[in-house]
C-alpha cells in the first residue's frame, strides 16, 4: 500500500517448507484429479465469438483453494453482508453458481468475454452438487461493473468510471482486473473517491499474460495503474510452488501475492469450468479475502482491512495471502495485528518474485528433527515479522531493485 519499496528475502520458514512439501503442479490438478479445461481469455480479438459454456467440469478441490486453506477459513464466515464490485468485462446473469447474488450497473449483466464472470466466481461462487470448486466469500454479493468495452479492452476513463460506479453502488471491496500502462487524472480522482467512501480497491499489479507471440521480447518491469496508486492493494499472481509463473509480466512492486496460475473457475454460462492465469485472478482471491475480513470484522475501515491482509500474510519477498490468518488474527495492545497461524499447515515455498523464470530448488530431506524445526519456524517467523522484522508495504519483484 505504501509508495516506498524495499528489498525482501525468503524467511527461514518458507525455505524449510521447501524441503517438506511439493504441491501438485500443473493446471487443474488437485486431489489427484486431472482434467483438461478451456482457457478463459482476458479479451477477444475482432471477429472472435463470445465465450461459450465449457463442457468440462472440475470436481476436485483446486490447488488454489488448498493453498489458501479456505475450508478451514469458512468455519469463521463466508462474507455475508459485504458487497464486492468486479470492474471487468461484466458478470453474466446466466452463471448458475452466482444466481441471485449479482446486481449489475448498466449493461454489465452481459459478459461476452467471460473474464469478469470468472473473476466473480473466484470471489463468490457457491459450490455446486458434487463439485468442490467454490469462491472465497460465497455469501457476499457481487456488483457487476463494466470497466472495459464488450471485447475486454480497457482505458483509464473506462476503469475510472467503473470504480466510481462501484463506489456509488455501495461496494465495500472493489476488485479491478485491468492493469493500465499509464495513470490519468480521472483515474487518480476515482481512486481517491473510493477511499473517501471507505471502499477498498484491490487491483491486479500486472496485466494478464497476452497470447504468446514467437520471438517477442519480455517487457522490462514497470508500474501499472490503478494498482500503483496510493491506497490501492496491489496483487501479483503466483503458481502452485509460490513463484511467479513463466512469462508473467513484470512489475516494480506489489503488496501481496496470491494464486493466479492455472486457477479453476466458472464461465459466463453453463455449469462447466475454465482455467485461467494472471494477476487479475490473484486480485480476485485477495478481494474475496477482504470480503471475509470485512464481514467478520465490520468495525475495520478499508485501510485497516488492507493493513490486516498485508500484516497477516505469509512472509516472502512479496508476502503471500493468508485468508485464515487474516480472518482470525487479533490486534495486540499497540494496535498491530498478531497473526494466529495453523502450524500444522506448511505453505508452499517460493520467492514470490515478479517477471522471473526462477524456480525453487527442492531438497529432499527427511527426519523428525526437520519436521520439528519447520513447525518452530512456522510459529516464530510470522510472529517475528508481525513485531517488526519487516515493515508492511509494497515489495519489489524479480529483476528490480529496491529503493
Amino acid at each position: 500500500m505504501s509508495a516506498g519499496r524495499r528489498a525482501g528475502r525468503v524467511p527461514a520458514a518458507a525455505l524449510l517448507a521447501a524441503a517438506m512439501v511439493l504441491p501438485a503442479a500443473g493446471p487443474a490438478a488437485a486431489d489427484g484429479e486431472k482434467v483438461r479445461l478451456p482457457v478463459m481469455p482476458a479479451r477477444l480479438d475482432a471477429g472472435d465469438p463470445c465465450t461459450g459454456g465449457s463442457k468440462a467440469r472440475a470436481t476436485a478441490v483446486p490447488w488454489e483453494q488448498q493453498n489458501l486453506q479456505l475450508a478451514r477459513t469458512w468455519t469463521f464466515g463466508r462474507g455475508a453482508g459485504v458487497k464486492v464490485a468486479v470492474v471487468d468485462t461484466g458478470v453474466s446473469a446466466q452463471a448458475p453458481t452466482l444466481a441471485g447474488r449479482v446486481s449489475a450497473v448498466g449493461s454489465a449483466e452481459a459478459d461476452c468475454v467471460g473474464h469478469g464472470t470468472f473473476v466473480a466466481g473466484l470471489i463468490a461462487a457457491a459450490p455446486a452438487k458434487n463439485v468442490r470448486v467454490a469462491g472465497v466469500a460465497q455469501e457476499s454479493r457481487i456488483i457487476a461493473v463494466r470497466g472495459t468495452d464488450e471485447r475486454g479492452a480497457a482505458t483509464a476513463a473506462s476503469v475510472a468510471a467503473g470504480i466510481r460506479a462501484a463506489t456509488d453502488a455501495g461496494a465495500k471491496v472493489v476488485q479491478v482486473s485491468p492493469a493500465l500502462a499509464a495513470d490519468s487524472a480521472g483515474l487518480a480522482s476515482a481512486v481517491k473517491y473510493a477511499a473517501a467512501h471507505d471502499a477498498l480497491i484491490v487491483a491486479a499489479a500486472t496485466p494478464d499474460p497476452a497470447r504468446s507471440s514467437p520471438g517477442r521480447e519480455p517487457e522490462p518491469p514497470r508500474d501499472y495503474w490503478p494498482a500503483s496508486a496510493p491506497g490501492v492493494l496491489s496483487v501479483i499472481d503466483m503458481d502452485a510452488r509460490g513463484t511467479r509463473p513463466d512469462g508473467a509480466p513484470a512489475t516494480r512492486g506489489a503488496d501481496l501475492a496470491a494464486p493466479g496460475d492455472g486457477v479453476v473457475g466458472v464461465g459466463p454460462r453453463g455449469t462447466g469450468h475454465f482455467i485461467g492465469s494472471g494477476a487479475s485472478f490473484a486480485a480476485a482471491y485477495a478481494a474475496g479475502t477482504a470480503a471475509l475480513v470485512r464481514s467478520a470484522h465490520p468495525e475495520l475501515s478499508a485501510a485497516q482491512t488492507a493493513q490486516r491482509l498485508t500484516r497477516t500474510a505469509y512472509p516472502a519477498d512479496v508476502p503471500r495471502l493468508d485468508p485464515y490468518a487474516a480472518v482470525i488474527s487479533v490486534p495486540d495492545p499497540v494496535g498491530r495485528t498478531e497473526a494466529v497461524r495453523d502450524d500444522s499447515v506448511v505453505m508452499p515455498p517460493g520467492n514470490g518474485s515478479g517477471g522471473a523464470t526462477r524456480r525453487a530448488v527442492w531438497i529432499a530431506v527427511g527426519g523428525g528433527s526437520l519436521a520439528l524445526l519447520v513447525a518452530w519456524a512456522a510459529l516464530v517467523a510470522p510472529r517475528g515479522r508481525a513485531r517488526g522484522w519487516r515493515p508492511a508495504g509494497r515489495r519489489p519483484v524479480a529483476g528490480t531493485t529496491g529503493d
